[in-house]
């Protein structure tokens, strides 16, 4: 199959990537509810509630409100807690948590996206302990996502950067201006209405497993809708990587080294020519 690889005369260029229900199956911040539980963080009546308002999201999507009153909640669950803990856990259930929740078709397309020379960028309102090292698995060149206020290693439960809405809008385009992205020829990938502005913000957006708000913007505007239905294991997209050396990624964020098996699974499945 053809990649068109980038013109390295022209401005660069990235893909910018959603990642719950867009990258993997699940909400990421949710899917460590047990986790936190076993490491002492919340109690059982906190990880029900997790686990249905994890039901409720899949079920049907977040609209703004909802997605306002999960922030209010995950915000208040946090405080007082170690952020080295938290990061500590992360670290040991990431792979256990998260492979296996990745779509095999959005793997593939960020693996197009770096052959065609394309920095991908994971946008994401969840918190920035959890989602930069699921970027480092994925081997996103940026991670944007929101971060808690913190004092003496301990979370607040106050948002010091919000990544929901406008605000990915304004840091795709911050980060465009670092990175001398040209926007007009990027591309942007969600399944959520909430992500309209940083789905416009690009030339080539795309909705993917669109909740209805966002299906109906997509057919209006005429946008690409795409369906990711076949969650996999980074590692069995690769049976040979367990006999392959495997490469550290240093996570700041996480305090851990994760393996990463990019280098390793690039171009062995190919999805619709990205132009």
């Amino acid at each position: 199959m053809l990649v068109l690889v980038e013109n390295h005369s022209l401005p660069r260029t990235a893909a910018f990537f959603d990642l719950d229900k867009t990258v993997i199956a699940k909400s990421s911040t949710l899917a460590f509810s047990k986790s936190f539980y076993q490491g002492g963080l919340i109690n059982r009546r906190a990880v029900l509630r997790t686990a249905y308002a994890q039901f409720v999201y899949l079920l049907g999507g977040a609209d703004h409100d909802q997605m306002e009153r999960m922030r209010e909640y995950l915000s208040a669950l946090c405080r007082g807690w170690n952020v080295q803990q938290v990061r500590e856990i992360v670290a040991e259930t990431l792979h256990d948590l998260i492979d296996p929740l990745i779509y095999d078709e959005a793997a593939s397309l960020i693996e197009e996206h770096h052959a065609a020379g394309r920095d991908v960028v994971i946008v994401s309102t969840s918190g920035a302990e959890v989602v930069e090292p699921i970027g480092a698995i994925l081997g996103a060149d940026h991670v944007v996502a929101t971060r808690m206020v913190v004092e003496d290693g301990r979370y607040t439960g106050e948002v010091a950067y919000y990544a929901y809405g406008e605000n990915k809008a304004k840091a795709v385009a911050e980060l465009a201006d670092t990175e001398g992205y040209d926007l007009a020829r990027s591309y942007a990938y969600s399944d959520s209405a909430t992500d309209v502005p940083m789905l416009e913000s690009v030339g080539h957006p795309y909705a993917v497993n669109p909740d209805r708000a966002l299906r109906r913007e997509a057919v209006a505007r005429e946008w690409p809708v795409l369906t990711f239905s076949r969650p996999v294991r980074l590692r069995q997209r690769v049976p040979s990587l367990q006999s392959r050396p495997v490469l550290a990624l240093t996570v700041a964020m996480a305090g851990a080294a994760f393996t990463a098996g990019l280098l390793w699974y690039v171009s062995r499945r190919r999805r619709p020519v990205l132009s």
